[in-house]
């Protein structure tokens, strides 16, 4: 589930903060008192998502194995219409004071904004939908708790993009007009940012156009923080935080009589409450995306090999040792020299997996137990409990043993046989 969180929030969260700053910049009128454009916003979110998963629908099912034709001429609109969302931005105070009088160009705002709403939900939507597609694990049922975990993880990621949204728009009701349109200014800015390294490294891929030095460093930097930068549009709504707060301790706590003091008291809440609920989302949003990838791309590390007794050319193990239905890894130097692992499991009833910690397609990655499962090292892939001891697949390479006087015996010379597949 936090795999699926930390995945899916990146790539909805700066759309969702796009599409937010906009709608509050733009939006004017009540009723029936509204520009001909007032809807294009809203329909350009619309199509972007019907695109993506059109997009994602294709390349799920390899239809289209060369993503460079999609994302080139993409990313370059994408910087277009971030570069036409400057003046949007810069320019959208003047053009909702008097909207009456400047139709056109809240039309025509109204039209960039749509564009580049489309542009950017088509641009990274398509890897969150994509997510979809590891909810069920290869040969597993599709209904299982995994699964749902998977989906929940999903949901939760998208909620939460839209709720961080929904608690910094709510701020723009107590903040000056000017600090919340400097902040949305940044969200444009980074996502400029964004879709630009994203074009400058597919031309660096191709050959059209090559950064050397410095300027291939820092683009390279930039390309590689998309995380970085995702929270960054977060923080940079602690302008309007800031200014909330402001304004509600400058709120005067009395009035000319009693409805205006309510009045005032009502304003200062509403001002400190959404600017301490901005400042936790953006705390949430950081830990989110720094210990939560963290953990949940956390490496495995292999437990440490057990002892047991090696004499007369056999590894003995005691059936009480690796009774519990836990991994048990083992640690064995062959005669040439190479260490060698190998892994002991109950399975049910008198049954023992035993084989090398080690299989044919991996090589000697090891595995690790989960959450009751063993698992791939390398391929992630959880391997069937009663498999184990079996060739095939990513099951551990068997090893031959017998059992007698409570003990698993394994000939040294078995082992001394099999080194080469702990060779690099």
């Amino acid at each position: 589930m936090l795999e699926q969180f930390v995945t899916v929030l990146p790539g909805t969260l700066g759309p969702a903060l796009l599409v937010m700053a906009l709608s509050v910049l733009l939006t004017v009128g009540e009723g029936r008192d509204k520009p001909f454009s007032s809807s294009w916003r809203l329909v350009g979110l619309g199509v972007g998502v019907l695109a993506a998963i059109v997009f994602a629908a294709l390349r799920a099912t390899a239809v289209i194995n060369r993503r460079t034709m999609v994302n080139y001429p993409t990313l370059i609109a994408c910087v277009l219409a971030d570069l036409a969302l400057i003046w949007v931005v810069l320019d959208a105070g003047r053009i909702t004071r008097d909207w009456h009088g400047h139709k056109a160009a809240l039309n025509l705002a109204n039209g960039l904004s749509a564009i580049a709403v489309a542009l950017c939900v088509f641009r990274t939507l398509p890897d969150v939908i994509l997510q979809l597609t590891a909810f069920v694990e290869p040969d597993s049922p599709v209904f299982t708790s995994d699964m749902l975990l998977r989906a929940l993880g999903f949901v939760l990621a998208i909620a939460t993009a839209v709720i961080v949204a929904a608690i910094f728009r709510s701020m723009h009701r107590t903040c000056s007009r000017k600090a919340f349109s400097l902040a949305a200014l940044l969200v444009v800015l980074v996502t400029l940012v964004q879709h630009g390294t994203g074009l400058l490294a597919l031309l660096q891929n191709t050959g059209e156009f090559i950064l050397h030095g410095l300027p291939f460093r820092i683009m390279a930097l930039l390309y590689n923080a998309n995380l970085t930068l995702v929270i960054v549009q977060a923080w940079v709504f602690i302008i309007p935080a800031v200014a909330c707060l402001v304004a509600g301790f400058r709120m005067p706590q009395d009035g000319r009589n009693a409805a205006v003091k309510r009045q005032h008291k009502a304003f200062r809440r509403r001002a400190l409450a959404s600017a301490g609920w901005s400042l936790v989302a953006m705390i949430i949003v950081t830990l989110t995306l720094t210990v939560g990838t963290a953990q949940a791309h956390k490496v495995p590390v292999l437990s440490p090999p057990e002892t047991y007794s090696l004499a007369g050319g056999k590894a003995t193990i005691k059936f009480s040792q690796v009774s519990d239905g836990h991994l048990h890894r083992f640690q064995y130097k062959a005669k040439d020299g190479t260490v060698m692992r190998f892994i002991i499991i109950k399975k049910n009833g008198a049954a023992y997996g035993i084989g090398l910690d080690a299989c044919e397609n991996c090589g000697d990655a090891g595995y690790y137990e989960k959450d009751g499962k063993i698992i791939c090292k390398k391929c992630d892939v959880a391997i069937n409990l009663a498999t184990i001891g079996f060739k095939g697949g990513c099951n551990p390479i068997p090893l031959p043993y017998t059992t007698g006087q409570g003990s698993i015996l394994i000939q040294t010379a078995d082992l001394d046989a099999m080194s080469a597949h702990f060779k690099s």
